[in-house]
């Protein structure tokens, strides 16, 4: 079995699993959950939404939306800028670009999108219209 069918598998065991775990214990017969009473909670306040973080292109991004970036001051933007086009995030690294650990700071707020091709190329039907 492949790492990526156990990856698979375990993620269809924990969807599969997740609604048993918010079914009241005395749903499966547990001694003194019956006896219990139900508990009436007062509704939850509302809490204020986390800010979203806005994900930054490494292909397409300008030197300033790159310094907004943990650990990425105006020499690092610069070697970012020099070194395009990234195929993936992980290239900056691979690249010596920026440090491991300033990778992991900011992996989750960076992507690297790829410029899309002339859609006439990539189609084998050449450029015909429905």
């Amino acid at each position: 079995m492949t790492a990526s069918m156990r990856v698979a598998v375990a993620v269809a065991v924990a969807v599969l699993l997740a609604p048993m775990a918010s079914v009241p214990a005395a749903a499966y017969g547990k001694a003194g959950a019956a006896a219990a009473s139900p508990v009436t909670a007062s509704p939850p306040k509302s809490l204020p939404r986390p800010a979203v973080a806005r994900l930054v292109d490494l292909n397409s991004a300008s030197r300033d939306d790159l310094q907004t970036l943990p650990g990425i001051d105006a020499a690092a933007a610069q070697r970012i800028v020099a070194a395009r086009p990234y195929p993936s995030k992980a290239k900056l690294v691979a690249e010596q670009v920026i440090s491991f650990e300033v990778f992991l700071s900011l992996k989750d707020r960076v992507v690297a999108l790829q410029q899309p091709a002339l859609r006439a190329r990539q189609s084998p039907h050449g450029s015909r219209r429905p």
